[in-house]
Protein backbone atom coordinates (compact mmCIF):
# COMPACT_ATOMS: atom_id res chain seq x y z
CA UNK A 1 0.00 0.00 0.00
CA UNK A 2 2.92 2.37 0.71
CA UNK A 3 4.01 2.40 -2.93
CA UNK A 4 0.44 3.22 -4.03
CA UNK A 5 0.28 6.09 -1.52
CA UNK A 6 3.64 7.37 -2.81
CA UNK A 7 2.44 7.21 -6.41
CA UNK A 8 -0.78 9.08 -5.54
CA UNK A 9 1.19 11.79 -3.73
CA UNK A 10 3.68 12.27 -6.55
CA UNK A 11 0.96 12.29 -9.24
CA UNK A 12 -0.99 15.02 -7.45
CA UNK A 13 -0.55 18.70 -8.32
CA UNK A 14 1.34 20.92 -5.87
CA UNK A 15 -1.90 22.58 -4.80
CA UNK A 16 -5.52 21.63 -5.25
CA UNK A 17 -8.24 24.13 -4.35
CA UNK A 18 -10.47 21.23 -3.24
CA UNK A 19 -8.08 20.80 -0.30
CA UNK A 20 -8.59 24.37 0.96
CA UNK A 21 -11.17 23.56 3.68
CA UNK A 22 -9.16 20.58 4.95
CA UNK A 23 -5.98 22.66 5.19
CA UNK A 24 -7.81 25.52 6.91
CA UNK A 25 -9.10 23.07 9.54
CA UNK A 26 -5.69 21.41 9.76
CA UNK A 27 -4.00 24.76 10.37
CA UNK A 28 -6.53 25.85 13.03
CA UNK A 29 -6.28 22.54 14.87
CA UNK A 30 -2.48 22.50 14.65
CA UNK A 31 -2.29 26.00 16.17
CA UNK A 32 -4.56 24.83 19.03
CA UNK A 33 -2.37 21.77 19.63
CA UNK A 34 0.72 23.97 19.58
CA UNK A 35 -0.81 26.33 22.16
CA UNK A 36 -1.45 23.32 24.42
CA UNK A 37 2.10 22.04 23.83
CA UNK A 38 3.81 25.29 24.80
CA UNK A 39 1.18 26.52 27.27
CA UNK A 40 2.14 26.99 30.88
CA UNK A 41 1.64 23.93 33.06
CA UNK A 42 -0.18 25.90 35.74
CA UNK A 43 -2.79 26.81 33.12
CA UNK A 44 -3.22 23.27 31.78
CA UNK A 45 -0.54 23.28 29.08
CA UNK A 46 2.39 20.93 28.71
CA UNK A 47 5.01 23.65 29.19
CA UNK A 48 7.32 22.50 26.40
CA UNK A 49 9.82 25.08 25.17
CA UNK A 50 10.14 24.85 21.38
CA UNK A 51 13.24 26.15 19.65
CA UNK A 52 13.38 26.42 15.85
CA UNK A 53 16.85 25.52 14.54
CA UNK A 54 18.53 25.63 11.11
CA UNK A 55 19.67 21.98 10.94
CA UNK A 56 18.18 18.59 11.69
CA UNK A 57 18.49 18.59 15.50
CA UNK A 58 18.19 14.91 16.37
CA UNK A 59 20.16 11.89 15.22
CA UNK A 60 17.28 9.63 16.28
CA UNK A 61 13.87 9.67 17.92
CA UNK A 62 15.29 8.64 21.29
CA UNK A 63 17.22 11.91 21.52
CA UNK A 64 14.07 13.85 20.70
CA UNK A 65 12.00 11.93 23.26
CA UNK A 66 14.66 12.60 25.92
CA UNK A 67 14.39 16.32 25.20
CA UNK A 68 10.58 16.22 25.35
CA UNK A 69 10.78 14.56 28.77
CA UNK A 70 12.76 17.63 29.87
CA UNK A 71 10.00 19.84 28.40
CA UNK A 72 11.99 21.07 25.46
CA UNK A 73 11.98 20.39 21.75
CA UNK A 74 14.06 21.50 18.80
CA UNK A 75 12.38 21.70 15.41
CA UNK A 76 14.18 21.89 12.09
CA UNK A 77 13.06 25.19 10.58
CA UNK A 78 10.87 24.91 7.53
CA UNK A 79 12.65 27.95 6.08
CA UNK A 80 16.01 26.14 6.32
CA UNK A 81 14.90 23.14 4.28
CA UNK A 82 14.41 24.96 0.98
CA UNK A 83 11.11 23.12 0.54
CA UNK A 84 8.34 25.69 1.14
CA UNK A 85 4.80 24.60 1.77
CA UNK A 86 2.27 25.80 -0.82
CA UNK A 87 -0.42 26.51 1.77
CA UNK A 88 1.14 26.88 5.23
CA UNK A 89 3.47 29.64 6.33
CA UNK A 90 6.88 28.58 7.64
CA UNK A 91 5.68 29.38 11.16
CA UNK A 92 2.56 27.22 10.76
CA UNK A 93 4.61 24.40 9.27
CA UNK A 94 7.10 24.65 12.17
CA UNK A 95 4.20 24.42 14.62
CA UNK A 96 3.01 21.30 12.84
CA UNK A 97 6.47 19.74 12.98
CA UNK A 98 6.55 20.37 16.73
CA UNK A 99 3.14 18.89 17.52
CA UNK A 100 3.70 15.93 15.22
CA UNK A 101 7.03 15.14 16.85
CA UNK A 102 5.47 15.21 20.33
CA UNK A 103 1.94 13.86 19.75
CA UNK A 104 2.98 11.40 17.04
CA UNK A 105 6.57 10.24 17.53
CA UNK A 106 7.18 10.88 21.23
CA UNK A 107 3.69 9.60 22.12
CA UNK A 108 4.39 6.29 20.38
CA UNK A 109 8.11 6.12 21.13
CA UNK A 110 8.64 5.33 17.47
CA UNK A 111 11.35 6.69 15.21
CA UNK A 112 11.47 8.39 11.84
CA UNK A 113 11.68 5.28 9.67
CA UNK A 114 8.70 4.23 7.58
CA UNK A 115 7.12 2.17 10.37
CA UNK A 116 7.64 4.93 12.93
CA UNK A 117 6.12 7.50 10.60
CA UNK A 118 3.09 5.29 10.03
CA UNK A 119 2.64 4.77 13.78
CA UNK A 120 3.05 8.51 14.40
CA UNK A 121 0.43 9.31 11.73
CA UNK A 122 -2.04 6.86 13.26
CA UNK A 123 -1.50 8.17 16.79
CA UNK A 124 -1.58 11.85 15.85
CA UNK A 125 -4.63 11.47 13.61
CA UNK A 126 -6.78 10.92 16.71
CA UNK A 127 -6.19 14.57 17.62
CA UNK A 128 -7.61 15.96 14.36
CA UNK A 129 -11.14 16.23 13.04
CA UNK A 130 -11.96 14.07 10.02
CA UNK A 131 -11.63 17.04 7.69
CA UNK A 132 -8.25 18.16 9.07
CA UNK A 133 -7.13 14.54 9.16
CA UNK A 134 -7.29 14.43 5.38
CA UNK A 135 -4.59 17.13 5.25
CA UNK A 136 -2.63 15.39 8.00
CA UNK A 137 -2.49 12.23 5.91
CA UNK A 138 -1.00 14.17 3.00
CA UNK A 139 1.51 15.92 5.27
CA UNK A 140 2.68 12.74 6.96
CA UNK A 141 1.68 9.56 5.18
CA UNK A 142 1.86 10.95 1.66
CA UNK A 143 5.21 12.70 2.04
CA UNK A 144 6.76 9.82 3.97
CA UNK A 145 5.68 7.17 1.46
CA UNK A 146 6.99 9.30 -1.42
CA UNK A 147 10.29 9.68 0.43
CA UNK A 148 10.60 5.97 1.24
CA UNK A 149 9.53 4.58 -2.13
CA UNK A 150 10.93 7.20 -4.52
CA UNK A 151 13.70 9.10 -2.69
CA UNK A 152 15.71 6.45 -0.81
CA UNK A 153 18.65 8.78 -0.14
CA UNK A 154 16.54 10.63 2.43
CA UNK A 155 15.57 13.53 0.13
CA UNK A 156 12.13 14.87 0.90
CA UNK A 157 9.64 15.29 -1.93
CA UNK A 158 8.10 18.63 -2.78
CA UNK A 159 5.47 19.63 -0.23
CA UNK A 160 1.91 19.68 -1.49
CA UNK A 161 -1.50 20.90 -0.40
CA UNK A 162 -3.74 18.18 -1.80
CA UNK A 163 -5.97 15.41 -0.51
CA UNK A 164 -4.99 11.79 -0.93
CA UNK A 165 -7.75 9.35 -1.86
CA UNK A 166 -9.87 8.47 1.18
CA UNK A 167 -8.57 4.89 1.14
CA UNK A 168 -5.13 6.34 2.01
CA UNK A 169 -6.19 9.05 4.44
CA UNK A 170 -8.75 7.39 6.72
CA UNK A 171 -7.07 5.84 9.78
CA UNK A 172 -10.19 3.76 10.49
CA UNK A 173 -9.53 1.83 7.29
CA UNK A 174 -6.02 1.00 8.49
CA UNK A 175 -7.30 -0.19 11.86
CA UNK A 176 -10.09 -2.20 10.21
CA UNK A 177 -7.67 -3.82 7.76
CA UNK A 178 -5.34 -4.72 10.64
CA UNK A 179 -8.21 -6.16 12.67
CA UNK A 180 -9.41 -8.25 9.72
CA UNK A 181 -5.95 -9.72 9.29
CA UNK A 182 -5.77 -10.59 12.99
CA UNK A 183 -9.14 -12.32 13.21
CA UNK A 184 -9.15 -14.13 9.89
CA UNK A 185 -8.67 -17.83 10.74
CA UNK A 186 -5.90 -19.73 8.97
CA UNK A 187 -7.07 -22.44 6.58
Amino acid sequence: MGAAIADAYLAAPVRDERARAAYAAFCRETVQQYAFLVGRVEFGGLGVTVRIVDADPYPDAGSMVADVRRRRLKVWASAATGNPHPCLSDEENDMFRAVHDVFGHAATGRGFDRHGEEAAWLKHSAMYSRLAGRALATETRGQNCARVYHYPAGHFPEQKAVLLPRAFSDPRRVWNASAERRVTPAR
